[in-house]
């Protein structure tokens, strides 16, 4: 399974960003998800999102990210509002199918203070 990540940047406290990420693969896949490494820190699981709709978000987050996908696409999309300077990381979309992680490259969210 191939990833494909886009969007992030750099925003400025309260702001918005919208991470996306496709999947190239003609399989289903059922969780689809975002971690993310701040500097110094050990990567840590954001939210996931099943095929159903179910969704899980981290503490840190909960009302202010939104995790959406198109099944048909099997893509996902991060909506990241209300951002604040401790959400900067390298942000990490992941799939998880037939047991196996897979992994899109890196993408760079900075929030200034």
């Amino acid at each position: 399974v191939q990833l494909q990540a886009s969007g992030g940047g750099l925003v400025q406290a309260g702001g918005s960003l919208r991470l996306s990420c496709a999947a190239r693969t003609i399989f289903a896949i059922n969780v689809m998800g975002w971690h993310r490494q701040a500097p110094g820190q050990q990567r840590e699981l954001v939210v996931t999102i099943t095929r159903d709709g179910s969704t899980y978000y981290v503490d840190s987050v909960k009302g202010r990210f939104t995790i959406s996908r198109d099944n048909a696409k099997n893509a996902v999309y991060l909506q990241m509002d209300s951002l604040k300077p401790e959400d900067t990381a390298v942000y990490y979309c992941n799939v998880v199918r037939g047991g196996s992680h897979y992994w899109g490259q890196g993408i760079l969210v900075t929030v200034s203070s």
